[in-house]
């Protein structure tokens, strides 16, 4: 029997390359009349609550940064502008070569495979096209759950949805959203991802004095499913109630 039942993976940063924003977003900017420097400055700023799904729709959000940075878009403006943010977004995602081959390995071993991102709108609008999405059992996203990470409910979606103990999961993560803290507070193996790329990613909210267990590669991150969990005693169980 497997000594863990299920590998829980970040999006940006771990099963991508380190992302920055590319052109697209200047384009944009202009198409709505901002400021390119302002606009993207007020996409750094507004991130977790837009992760949050705090602004509402994914044009609502839109519009949110424009105003935050004084332009008023129309709703026509808004329905036009809207595939191209999807499409700038998806322009910066570059999944690592190994993404699609480790995701294939854990399944070869008989584990679920879960996507757990910090995210806001577009990532679940584009995530099904993209060569990983057959080879995950679920992806929880933080603009639905209402939460981003380290947030128990992220971690615990998953694992309800998977029907998977929290103390049996190892988790893989570049570090952004104090992830690796908010897994392991949940009872998971957590994994920092020290890939060389990652200097110059765009991450939010890092984690700090990272002292657990880390791997150069997702490839070397598998090596720790030979391991035998941990299985330390999670948080109380009133502060991992799923709503």
């Amino acid at each position: 029997m497997p000594l863990y039942h299920a590998v829980l993976f970040d999006f940006f940063g771990t099963l991508t390359q380190a992302v920055s924003r590319g052109r697209a977003h200047v384009h944009l900017a202009r198409w709505l009349g901002c400021d390119p420097r302002q606009f993207t400055a007020a996409l750094d700023r507004t991130f977790v609550e837009r992760a949050r799904g705090g602004y509402g729709s994914a044009s609502q959000s839109l519009r949110h940064v424009a105003e935050s940075v004084g332009v008023r878009p129309t709703r026509a403006q808004l329905a036009a502008v809207l595939p191209a943010r999807i499409a700038a977004v998806l322009a910066d995602t570059r999944l690592r070569p190994e993404a699609v081959p480790v995701l294939q390995e854990v399944r070869a071993r008989g584990l679920r495979t879960a996507l757990v991102s910090d995210c806001a709108h577009e990532l679940p609008r584009y995530l099904p096209d993209l060569p990983i999405a057959p080879l995950l059992d679920t992806c929880v996203y933080s603009v639905e759950v209402g939460a981003c990470k380290p947030d128990p409910r992220m971690y615990l979606t998953a694992c309800r949805r998977l029907d998977v103990d929290p103390r049996r999961c190892l988790y893989i993560g570049d570090g952004g959203s104090q992830e690796l803290s908010g897994a392991r507070q949940v009872g998971m193996t957590a994994v920092l991802l020290t890939a060389p790329d990652l200097a110059g990613h765009l991450r939010f909210n890092g984690e700090r004095g990272w002292t657990g267990r880390t791997a150069p590669t997702l490839t070397a991150a598998l090596r720790y499913l030979d391991e035998v969990p941990p299985l330390r005693p999670a948080a109380r169980p009133a502060a991992l109630s799923v709503r």
